[in-house]
């Protein structure tokens, strides 16, 4: 029998782009950031499996959600959906000017190397952009985080999300890239 505690399985992780901004009642949000420059604005938010970046670009959006694969999210005008299993990449390259790149892994750990590998992220959450912390299985169970780092330029931006699940000792890691031509 699953028992979720802090977060949902990573097996059940799954990874959606849509051209559309999602309504915010979909999302349970524990941290959110803005971004904006003369060309585009986006939103960053961690949610309880992942996060949810909404880019746009002279009325093109872009909405890109790491969740768990029981919630409900629209299928209209869903552009992506996968798995969130081993590696993937995927690239796109919309109207308005806009190159989409993403990367993301699963990467399943030894426990121990998973405590270490933790322990290393939990110090980067403190320098991150966005970063959230979630509660604890238990009283010595290392607390699931999720935390978000950017790099924003004129002429793109790039987003690298973290995300632990420690009931599995999962680690998953993005690579986002939206890209002004």
């Amino acid at each position: 029998m699953d028992v979720d505690f802090a977060r949902p399985d990573v097996a059940r992780l799954v990874f959606r782009l849509f051209s559309r901004e999602l309504h915010p009642e979909l999302i349970n949000v524990y941290a959110s950031a803005a971004i904006k420059s003369n060309d585009y604005e986006a939103k960053l938010q961690i949610c309880d499996a992942g996060h949810v970046i909404t880019f746009c670009r002279n009325g093109q959006m872009l909405c890109e959600v790491m969740t768990g694969r029981e919630h409900p999210l629209p299928k209209r005008r869903r552009i992506l959906s996968h798995g969130v299993q081993g590696h993937r990449c995927e690239s796109l390259q919309l109207a308005d000017g806009v190159n989409y790149h993403v990367s993301f892994q699963l990467e399943k750990l030894e426990p121990d190397v998973f405590l270490h590998f933790h322990e290393e992220l939990l110090a980067d959450c403190s320098k991150a952009e966005l970063a959230h912390r979630f509660d604890a299985a238990g009283r010595l169970a290392p607390t699931p985080l999720s935390f978000m780092e950017t790099e924003a330029t004129a002429d793109h931006l790039i987003v690298h999300a973290f995300h632990t699940f420690p009931d599995n000792y999962g680690v998953v890691k993005t690579q986002s890239l939206f890209e002004l031509r």
